[in-house]
């Protein structure tokens, strides 16, 4: 008798189609070969066989059949065998909430860097989890309001900060005091990355009932990843690089990307295509790999979702960038018309325009003029010997956000601006980003040359679960300083970098601690909420650090108001 298949990771609700209201995909890694089923307590289902990479082996389900405005129970089949719900969870039903057509609003829940949190028997020395505390928050009532969708912003996993438990496992099949230690290898040692993460017990049931959208960041494969072009130089002549970038690209691919597609776009994939059709689809996910890190231009790894009204543009900035130092750039070409006309297309169709990337478009100001007049210097502003202290400056202080590609930050400034003018533009542009482990809020101002119709607000939401030591955060306090935006003045006529088209402050945070920040659009109208993980005498729980109107008018930047 062939032995029951079992399941090892997820599920996963990922895609649900606003459009129609009635499809919606779900991901799940099983033991062995089989048939997944997702059954809908209303009737609505769907099945796929699983594809095999690299010894494991995946299904995207895509569930047909929802009712637009409804919310129904689900549970997964491994043939005849129901594995999902766990028999005797603690968990309410995951469920799956079909959109109402035309839907009437979005609630986005988003943030970034998030370690793994620690098993119950250990301390955890960085605080409670977020999405551990907004889990624990909804199963404790299934009718609370939740998020329609949660946007993870990078980071989702840590491949050169791993775990104890993961060091040790990982000692268990290499010496790791062979390169590259105990940072992961290759696809095996990425996949044990994701069980130790979405098997956490609060987040696994979270994921199954929340649909989500996600976007990789540098710690995803590797700190810095891409900084500069000799960095990518210096890493693939290290014989354990290859095995390690295909390895991540590879396991991305599988655990995030694929859920952020639609069933459209997954049908139209020759990768996808050529990974489920072949009895073992390493081969063929290797060569996607290896030909996606060779050329940025090769693929796109950024998408485009339309919650009804609100448009999400998910940005790469990590693997799109060309690195050659006379032509930086956050995004190829390619890339970049693409951003450009999704951002652009058929105005007035949407009221709010998101634009989720990593790394933040606005930072305190004294770390923004710090890393153009890096730029600067390391494209030979200054001579080579400035050069070469320019690069060694950027690879020790991770100066590579929007700021260090001056010419792609004003690109993205400009296009911020043509997107929010005129008739049909939207009430709000918000770009969403993590990464720099403290929450802010910033505003641009155009020093009405430009300004544009809508809103335009930076927010910044990181992390989910991770921490900043003190004297990192004092100096991002002292970046928005008067006396820091001075120093950064010093720094760009160093630099002779010139002064950015727009003026910004924030208006507000900064705040530290494990966070999520959390959208609700409505129409034109737009509100936003901060909510801080704490450990308090009746337990861990969500508190809201700052809550706010963004669609009123313009909050005074703190430096107007002193």
């Amino acid at each position: 008798m062939a032995a029951t298949a079992r399941l090892r990771l997820g599920p996963l609700l990922r895609y649900v189609d606003w459009e129609t209201g009635g499809t919606a995909t779900v991901w799940v890694e099983v033991d062995r070969p089989c048939a997944v089923e997702v059954r809908c307590a209303d009737g609505a289902g769907g099945s796929a066989p699983t594809f095999t990479v690299a010894g494991h082996h995946y299904a995207l389900v895509t569930v047909t059949g929802l009712t637009p405005g409804t919310t129904t129970a689900y549970e997964v089949l491994l043939g005849a065998d129901r594995v999902w719900p766990v028999d005797g969870s603690r968990f309410p039903a995951s469920t799956i909430t079909a959109p109402e057509v035309p839907s009437p609003g979005v609630t986005v829940s988003f943030g970034s860097c998030r370690w793994a949190a620690p098993p119950l028997d250990e301390h955890d020395p960085i605080g409670p989890d977020a999405l551990d505390t907004l889990a624990a928050r909804l199963a404790a009532d299934p009718a609370a309001a939740r998020p329609d969708v949660l946007l993870l912003l990078g980071d989702q996993v840590y491949a050169d900060e791993t775990s104890k438990a993961t060091r040790a496992w990982i000692a268990g099949r290499r010496d790791l005091s062979e390169p590259p230690g105990p940072d992961v290898a290759d696809y095996e040692e990425y996949t044990r990355l994701y069980y130790e993460s979405w098997l956490d017990p609060e987040v696994r049931w979270l994921l199954s009932t929340v649909p989500s959208c996600m976007i990789f960041d540098d710690h995803d494969l590797i700190d810095d990843w891409n900084t500069s072009e000799s960095w990518r130089a210096e890493m693939r002549a290290l014989p354990w690089w290859e095995e390690r970038v295909l390895g991540g690209l590879m396991s991305y691919w599988v655990h995030q990307h694929l859920g952020n597609l639609s069933p459209a776009a997954l049908a139209a994939d020759p990768v996808f295509t050529a990974v489920r059709t072949s009895p073992d689809g390493t081969g063929a996910l290797r060569e996607f790999a290896a030909r996606a890190d060779a050329d940025p231009a090769f693929t796109r790894w950024s998408y485009r979702r339309d919650f009804g009204r609100t448009r999400l543009l998910m940005v790469d900035t990590r693997a799109a960038r060309v690195l050659d130092e006379q032509h930086r750039s956050m995004l190829d070409a390619h890339e970049a018309r693409w951003v450009r006309d999704q951002a652009l297309d058929a105005p007035g169709t949407y009221d709010h325009l998101l634009i989720g990337t990593s790394l933040p478009w606005l930072l305190p100001p004294l770390i923004h003029d710090a890393e153009s007049w890096n730029a600067a210097l390391s494209r030979g502003e200054r001579g080579p010997r400035w050069a070469r202290f320019g690069e060694k400056v950027r690879r020790r202080a991770d100066l590579e956000h929007w700021a260090a590609f001056p010419d792609s930050f004003e690109a993205l400034t400009r296009l911020i601006a043509e997107a929010g003018t005129g008739e049909g533009a939207p009430a709000t542009v918000c770009v969403l980003s993590g990464d720099v482990h403290h929450a802010y809020v910033a505003e641009p101002d155009w020093r009405g040359a430009g300004e544009p119709d809508s809103r335009v607000l930076q927010l910044t939401c990181s992390p989910v679960h991770n921490s900043i030591p003190r004297s990192i955060q004092w100096g991002f306090r002292f970046g928005w300083s008067r006396t820091g935006r001075r120093l950064g003045h010093l720094l760009a006529r160093h630099g002779r970098t010139g002064r950015p088209s727009v003026h910004w402050d924030r208006t507000g945070g900064p705040w530290f601690g494990n966070h999520l920040m959390t959208l609700s659009l409505r129409g034109r109208s737009a509100t936003l909420r901060l909510d801080q993980a704490r450990a308090e005498e009746d337990g861990v729980r969500l508190v809201t650090a700052d809550a706010r109107e963004l669609t009123a008018s313009r909050t005074p930047a703190r430096s107007e108001r002193e």
